[in-house]
Parts: structure tokens; sequence; C-alpha cells
């Protein structure tokens, strides 16, 4: 399944704060701005925090099998990044930076990985964070039993007995095969530290070395978190966080609107939504910068799709500045089919063509003139549907005839993705280079939701992997991108902002790959 959060359950939870839902505030359906509207800031308020205070922050209702084991993927991921850390972390850049791990080193062929561990750093429970402590937090990742998301990366690098740990502050990792990138696969959610046996009961106690240490969690209801006064990085500026659980969307909203919480977590606000939100004189909104990355597969194996000058006419007939435009009102980027967020410092900075004419002739060649096929959407999240109208109106000068077919949210990502010929999805940003392009696109991955497969693509990847030499490996994913752009069965025709309604007491809001800054943020002084 395509790696979103965990479903939410039938059950809402909010103690203390029945019948927010019956606040009359706002009426999602029905919040479509007028022309004196004022438009969505670029960033939230950025200023002085003073020290202490509690944040409040909404989240949708989870499973009741929501658990704090960041390896799980039924992690409550909110309290993530507050109570772990891992030993490294991706910058904005998309470049591995130090979190836990103070320095990292490859020998030549980039077969064996040395971490040289922070000292002076504590667990909650007191206990120091040793190598040890590292190795086991990455064996627990690659346990079956644990069916984390990330083992199946991890597994095919490290094999059994590959961690050694020279002494309390060092990490050696021997790798199956080179990977001049590994270091950036342990910067995924999944990979935060956690004390050696900790493993049975990490899912309830939280011990992490975060900024933040647990004082309560309920799965699927309330939880909060307090400073850690003894983290390595200094003590937060918040004294702590509280969590409610409110399943219904329009819910959150009415509550931030009416200053009952601070923050909406995991929730996207459709545009209209966001508009009401950042008038209002109590809230307003951050944005996130292409922090969402949508596509729309064509099923490689489908007869629709198999042909590649088909692929590429579906590429060609549309503009991707045109969907920005009209499925997010300008609140994105334009992706021009390439899954590369802009920003990333390997970013192949190359448009391909739009040009309805050329995918006119391709669909003639190919036998397919007129053609016409079905697009899936659902309202599983709030954008699809108006990207997959946006798409299909854009291409219709390239003689392409789709019918929108609307599918059912609860069953989208079983009954749909990856087994109708062309249908919409997303991701979230924030991936390192060799993993997405690896877990993505590469044949035979099981996250592939296009199942394209091409042995060059492949190559390139294996060769990147291989090559120790910095702009030698950038190059190299640069033409991997090139061959997903001219080739694949994977359009990207944007990257999404994200709309964060947040209060307009909270300063110095700043999130990356749906972590947010928990050391800095806090309450207008």
């Amino acid at each position: 399944m395509t790696p979103q959060y965990p479903e939410a359950s039938r059950r809402a939870v909010l103690a203390g704060a029945a019948g927010l839902a019956g606040l009359g505030l706002l009426t999602l359906a029905g919040c479509a701005p007028d022309r004196r509207t004022p438009t969505i800031p670029k960033s939230a308020a950025v200023g002085t925090a003073a020290r202490g205070g509690r944040l409040r922050i909404a989240r949708p209702a989870a499973s009741a099998a929501e658990t704090l084991d960041s390896a799980s993927s039924l992690s409550a991921y909110e309290y993530l990044g507050a109570l772990y850390n891992r030993l490294v972390k991706l910058d904005k850049r998309g470049t591995t930076v130090p979190d836990l791990a103070a320095e990292w080193s490859a020998n030549a062929d980039g077969t064996v990985w040395t971490f040289k561990l922070r000292a002076g750093v504590s667990f909650h429970d007191g206990r120091s964070f040793t190598a040890a402590d590292a190795i086991y937090s990455i064996e627990h990742i690659l346990d079956p039993d644990t069916a984390s998301p990330q083992g199946e990366v991890l597994a095919a690098m490290i094999g059994p007995g590959g961690m050694t740990a020279p002494d309390p502050l060092t990490l050696r990792i021997a790798l199956l095969t080179p990977n001049a990138e590994f270091p950036s696969l342990l910067t995924a959610y999944q990979c935060y530290m956690i004390p050696e046996g900790s493993a049975a009961d990490i899912g309830r106690t939280g011990i992490g070395t975060g900024p933040f240490r647990l004082s309560s969690f309920e799965p699927a209801g309330t939880g909060s978190i307090e400073a850690f006064d003894d983290h390595f990085a200094g003590r937060p500026v918040l004294d702590g966080i509280d969590f409610y659980s409110i399943q219904d969307t329009t819910a959150r909203v009415n509550a931030l609107l009416a200053g009952q919480i601070d923050l909406i977590s995991q929730t996207n606000l459709d545009y209209a939504t966001a508009l009401v939100v950042s008038a209002s004189s109590t809230a307003t909104v951050a944005r996130a910068a292409d922090a969402q990355w949508y596509t729309i597969p064509m099923l490689f194996t489908s007869e629709e799709f198999s042909d590649q000058r088909v692929r590429q006419a579906m590429k060609l007939a549309y503009d991707p500045q045109v969907i920005v435009d009209t499925a997010l009102q300008g609140t994105g980027s334009p992706g021009w089919d390439n899954p590369v967020p802009p920003d990333q410092s390997v970013f192949l900075n190359e448009r391909r063509e739009y040009d309805p004419d050329k995918a006119k002739f391709l669909l003639k060649q190919a036998g397919r003139e007129g053609f016409r096929t079905e697009i899936y959407t659902s309202s599983y999240e709030s954008v699809f549907t108006p990207l997959a109208v946006a798409y299909r109106d854009a291409v219709k000068d390239a003689g392409i005839d789709l019918v929108v077919r609307n599918a059912s949210s609860d069953s989208y990502y079983t009954q749909i993705w990856m087994q109708k010929p062309l249908m919409v999805s997303y991701w979230f940003t924030g991936r390192p280079i060799d993993q997405l392009l690896n877990q993505i696109f590469r044949t035979g991955s099981s996250y592939n939701e296009s199942a394209w497969s091409n042995p060059t693509f492949d190559g390139l990847l294996d060769s990147a992997r291989a090559e120790m030499n910095d702009d030698r490996r950038r190059m190299l994913y640069q033409d991997a991108q090139r061959v997903v752009i001219d080739d694949s069965a994977d359009m990207t025709p944007m990257f999404g902002d994200r709309l964060v309604g947040l209060s307009r007491r909270v300063v110095n809001y700043s999130e990356y790959g749906f972590e947010f800054d928990y050391l800095s943020i806090g309450l207008r002084a």
C-alpha cells in the first residue's frame, strides 16, 4: 500500500470537549470565499516565543492498534519527532545531516560505514545512548515480525551480523553491496533510536532521546508529552504538548477557529477551507512548500499503457502549470513529470516538452487516435478529484477523452490503486533520492505504483549506489530522472504545498517531511 498515515477508525475521542462538531462555525462543503477574502500567506508567524506554555494539537482519530513504536506501520506519527531522534536526518535540500551521529565515513567502495555517536546523550529514563542501542534499534526494524515499512529497504542492505560496536560511541555497519547513499536510508521516520531491550514495551512507553518525554498516551485518543530538560540540543521552548483525537475534519477546523486547539495535525486543508482559516482573527495557515507529491500512474502492464508512445502522449498533452493553477489554486509547483522536488540538490532542472499536436501524432502512430479511457479518483485526499478533473480538461486538445470515475475512499488503496489503468495518487516528499527512485520506480518494488520496468533505469541506480564521487553520483541520479520523464508510466503533474491550520498564538512553526521543529515552536510572547 502507499505509505500514508495509519487509517483512522470510526471512534472519535476528545476528552472534555464534546460537541465540537456542533459549534456551527464552519461547514466545509460551503466555505468558498468571495473576492474580498485575502490570499493564503506564504508562511506562518516567525518571532519570539514565550518560554513555557502548552501547545494543543488535534489529530484524526486512529486505530485502536496505534502505537508509539516508530518502526511500526501503525505508529502515532505526530508523537515520534518529539519523543525520539534518529542517527541522521535530512535537511530541506535533501542532504543528510547529523542527529545522534555526529559524523560518519565509509571505506573506499562504500561497503562499510562507520558512525561516531554524540557523547552525553540520555534516554528519558536516564540511560546513556550507545552504539548497542543503535544496533538494537536497527535490528528491531529489520525483524520480520515488526513488519516495518523501512524493513524491506534496510534488509536489502544489511545482512545478519552486519552491525558491530568497536566501542560504546562507534557503530560500524557492513553492507551486502556498495551504497554511497546508505546514511540517507536511516533518515526515514521508522528509524528512530530506542533503548536496547525495549521493543516489547516501546509502543506504550515512548522512551527515546527526543526533546519531549511521554506523560500519557491513549491509542486513538488523548495524550500528553512534557519538555525533557536533559535533551542534548537543549530544552524545548514549550513546557508540553497535549494531543486530542477528533475524527471529523469539520470539527477539527471548528475547534481551531474557536480557540480550543492550536494546531491541526495530519490534515491538509483544502484551498477554500484554508482561505476561511487564514481570514479569521484567531487562526492562520502555514504553508509547507512542495510537501506533497501528486502522481497519475499509468499501469505499465495494462493494454492501454504498455506502448511507450501512448505514455509519452499522455505527458506531452498537458501543461503542469495549468494543473497547479486549477487544482491547487497556485499553492504548489509544476512537476513536469519529474518526481524529484525542485528544491533538492540532485534535481534535474530540465523541462520536458508540452506539445498537444505531437501527442496527437504519437497516439495516431500507436493506433490510438481519439484515445478514450477512465481516470479514477476519490475523496481520500482533498486534491485528488480537482487533479483528475484538471488533467481531464487539459488533455482534450490532444484528442484524449477521459471519464472521471469516483471510487470509495475506504477502498481506494485496496481496490483501485495499482489495479486500474489510470488513477491519481500522492506521496509525501522528504525522501532521500536513493530511496525515492529505488523504492517507487525500480523494477519489482512493492511500492512501484505503475509497475513500470526499465533495465536502463535500474542500471543507473546500481551505478549511482556504487559511485563514491558526489558529483558523478549526482549526474547518474539526474540521468535516471531523464529516463523517468521520457519513458516511465508515471506522471508527476505537481508538488502541492501542505496547508496547515494553526492558531495565531503559534510562532516558529517550521515543517519538513511532515515533521516540525519541536525545539523552536512556541506560543507568542
